[in-house]
């Protein structure tokens, strides 16, 4: 469409209520808006009855006024609206107004004037005068909903200026310290800070000044309010300067970390509580393991002894009893090893280092050769990668992983495949160790990382139940978890995750 053809712009629509006693000033003032792209209604009245009337009828989009009418000046009208508290810019028209009175005029409030052998300047005047009014609304709007978002804020708000003296206050605020508003605007913000930390706040206030900035201060606790009773509460206050015509504000958000500090303080107690119960118990797990194996030991070499020097030489029911002694002595040391096993998971942990888990899982296969060869079974290493961690130990959870594969077997001869996966999402290594043996009902695998537990009987798969419990131990130390997925007869995979290190070749 080209510009000839182009519709011309609808007309700006545009009620004008009109204070003049003269028709032909009146005609000419809305044909001069007219021209200047308004669609006008115009309603013309001389008293201050009828502008008032008018007011309730209908609400103008502006006021235009003839500054002197012979029974009322146009002025006046700014003072209905004033009473009304309606925001209508109010124009004056006149044939001639000095620049002393008009400058008075627009100090009063009048928003322009126009003289009357200048109408061409009005539709302009206009104009400017309903952007300034859109620009007032959209500030009381922002006023309103910043008022609203400081007084529903579940934290106590200040506004401060920059001598500190408080300017705005919410409801939280009155709550927190208990005063009144009243009590605290136009108050040094000094009167909600106890004394012996005046100084403190004096230093981080002069700071501040000096390049104000969002900051948080009392994080670690450090700072206290001070209530209108004299009681003192611990506080965490963020600051948020904020530039305005006056100068720089600063907007203060006070929150009461009572209840957080009491609860990092029960943490900690329990902490240690919970860390000195720890060493107690490593400590006597590894007495108590340490004291039973001399006797142990002695107990099993003798019956060792009888069952090797009197076998046959007896009753059959006596050869009975001495193997069931030496097999209880047996099963006994290995408990007892393993329980020892378990205890020094944490106590004698050595500091993570990279480690070439490729290389670990072929020292461990290398170690268990003998088992792997009489059980005929067929192990499996795909690319492992580098990771941070305790060499001993991950080659301990191999170890087990790889020896319970071993022994789950079933009538077939093992399979067994090792192969890590990166997880970058989660920045880990998912390991897995899958075979081909049994498999584990579900329903029952809950209880195979506990220990003791067991779900076959020992005359079927020896064992203590303590190596799953002794692995999840020392993956969870490494910041890792374990699992499993399996079917009764579908083989058993178990799963763990390690942390990608950051400078590990893969």
């Amino acid at each position: 469409m080209t510009a000839a053809n182009r519709p011309d712009p609808q007309p700006e629509q545009l009620r004008v209520l009109h204070v003049e006693d003269n028709e032909l000033d009146a005609e000419l003032v809305a044909e001069s808006l007219r021209k200047g792209g308004f669609s006008v209604s115009v309603a013309v009245v001389q008293e201050e009855s009828e502008f008032e009337q008018q007011l309730g009828l209908q609400r103008p989009d502006v006021v235009i006024a003839d500054y002197n009418l012979p029974q009322w000046k146009g002025m006046e009208a700014l003072s209905v609206l004033r009473r009304e508290r309606l925001d209508i810019p109010l124009i004056l028209v006149s044939g001639a107004l000095g620049d002393v009175t008009a400058v008075e005029c627009i100090k009063a409030g009048a928003t322009d004037y126009v003289l009357k052998d200048g109408l061409a300047r009005l539709p302009e005047a206009v104009r400017r005068a309903l952007r300034e009014k859109h620009l007032r609304e959209q500030h009381l709007r922002s006023q309103e909903l910043f008022r609203r978002a400081v007084e529903s804020s579940p934290s106590g708000i200040l506004m401060v200026d920059e001598s500190c003296r408080i300017l705005l206050v919410n409801t939280e605020t009155e709550r927190l310290f208990g005063y009144g508003r009243d009590q605290m605007v136009g108050h040094p913000v000094e009167m909600l800070v106890p004394d012996r930390l005046h100084k403190v706040y004096t230093e981080q206030r002069v700071a501040y000044l000096r390049a104000p900035a969002k900051s948080v201060l009392g994080e670690r606790g450090e700072l206290y309010g001070r209530r209108q009773d004299g009681s003192e509460f611990p506080v965490e206050i963020g600051l948020n300067p904020i530039e305005t015509a006056s100068g720089t504000q600063t907007l203060i958000s006070v929150v009461d970390i009572t209840a957080r500090k009491q609860a990092e303080s029960a943490a900690l107690e329990y902490t240690r509580e919970l860390q000195r119960s720890n060493a107690e118990l490593e400590q006597f797990a590894y007495i108590a393991s340490h004291d039973l194996q001399e006797p142990l030991r002695m107990v099993a070499s003798y019956t060792e002894l009888l069952a090797e020097r009197y076998r046959g030489k007896l009753d059959e029911r006596a050869d009975k009893y001495i193997g069931y002694a030496v097999d209880g002595a047996r099963r006994m040391q290995r408990l007892i090893h393993d329980l020892l096993a378990y205890a020094r998971v944490s106590s004698q942990a050595k500091p993570s280092q990279p480690t070439d888990t490729a290389a670990l899982v072929a020292s461990v296969v290398g170690m268990m050769s003998k088992a792997i060869e009489s059980s005929k079974a067929e192990v499996v290493c795909e690319s492992l990668p580098m990771v941070n961690g305790d060499e001993l130990q991950l080659g301990q959870v191999f170890q087990n992983l790889l020896g319970n594969a071993l022994k789950f077997h079933g009538d077939r001869a093992p399979r067994i495949q090792v192969r890590a996966e990166s997880m970058e999402k989660e920045n880990l290594w998912r390991f897995s160790v899958a075979d081909n043996g049994i498999g584990i009902d579900k329903e029952n695998g809950g209880r195979l990382f506990q220990m003791f537990q067991r779900l076959h009987t020992r005359e079927e798969y020896e064992g203590t139940g303590i190596g799953l419990a002794i692995s999840k131990r020392i993956v969870e130390r490494h910041a890792g978890r374990i699992w499993f997925d399996s079917a009764p007869g579908q083989g058993t995979t178990f799963y763990f995750t390690l942390p990608r290190p950051e400078r590990c070749a893969e």
